[in-house]
């Protein structure tokens, strides 16, 4: 857990960086390459793109928002990785207005899926960005947190209205415009003909448990990321996380 190359907000990111860590460095195995071409769609400001740059791997980074790529330049110059992150500006729907179709090994989609009209059209699209064998980390927001965090919150028709929803939306100001269930997700990802690799839920505990706990118990912190690696594997799990995480591979990659 005291890897420097772990993203910050560790609680948001520690389960989806261990399995995005341990794909990149199965393709540098089996591709012989020390340096890979990844894809981060929706990178913002490089919450993954820059310690992915600091392993050694070219990124690009693709992101509607000027703001969010001027952050990033100045992130990626800080953390001495400026030659190894470039930005773009675009998004999902128009990827290969400004990307390579087939041009990567790995492909990020992180907190994209959500804000996308058509999110089957959207897996596809960042598919296609994967060369002939290579690896899609998909992260999107997960139904059952959603319904779980706002039964909590007294919200119960709320939480109802989520449950019901073709969407997963729980009214009209929800700012979410789609969230999914495990099952909806790797149906997703098969349907655009990879294999699934692995399913992990995010954020199981760590949105439920009072700030203030985990700021001031001693080890408090430490015990919660060791919790949510814990669960991030076991299904019965997936069905309350915040949000879920699915790995996806090209089928010459499996056993890889």
């Amino acid at each position: 857990m005291s890897d420097p190359l772990r993203p910050r907000a560790s609680l948001r990111t520690a389960v989806v960086w261990d399995v995005l860590q341990d794909a990149l460095d199965r393709r540098v195995k089996v591709t012989g390459r020390d340096a890979l071409d990844v894809l981060d769609t929706g990178g913002g400001s490089g919450n993954f793109a820059v310690p992915v740059a600091r392993l050694g791997h070219r990124v690009t980074v693709v992101d509607p928002s000027p703001n969010a790529l001027f952050a990033l330049e100045r992130r990626a110059a800080e953390a001495g990785v400026a030659d190894r992150v470039q930005g773009v500006q675009g998004d999902a729907h128009g990827l290969f207005d400004v990307v390579e179709r087939g041009g990567y090994d790995v492909v990020l989609c992180h907190g994209v899926l959500e804000y996308v009209d058509d999110p089957a059209e959207g897996v596809r699209n960042v598919v296609a960005a994967l060369r002939g064998e290579g690896v899609l980390s998909l992260l999107a927001a997960g139904l059952g947190g959603a319904v779980l965090a706002r039964a909590l919150a007294g919200h119960f028709k709320e939480a109802k209205q989520a449950l019901q929803d073709p969407n997963g939306r729980w009214g009209e100001s929800d700012p979410v415009p789609h969230r999914f269930t495990a099952e909806q997700l790797t149906a997703l990802v098969e349907e655009a003909g990879l294999r699934v690799g692995a399913v992990h839920g995010v954020r199981v505990f760590a949105d439920l448990v009072p700030g203030v706990l985990v700021d001031t118990e001693p080890g408090a912190l430490e015990a919660l990321l060791k919790l949510e690696a814990a669960v991030a594997e076991t299904p019965a799990f997936h069905s309350v996380a915040t949000q879920l995480h699915v790995l996806g591979e090209t089928r010459g990659t499996a056993g890889a």
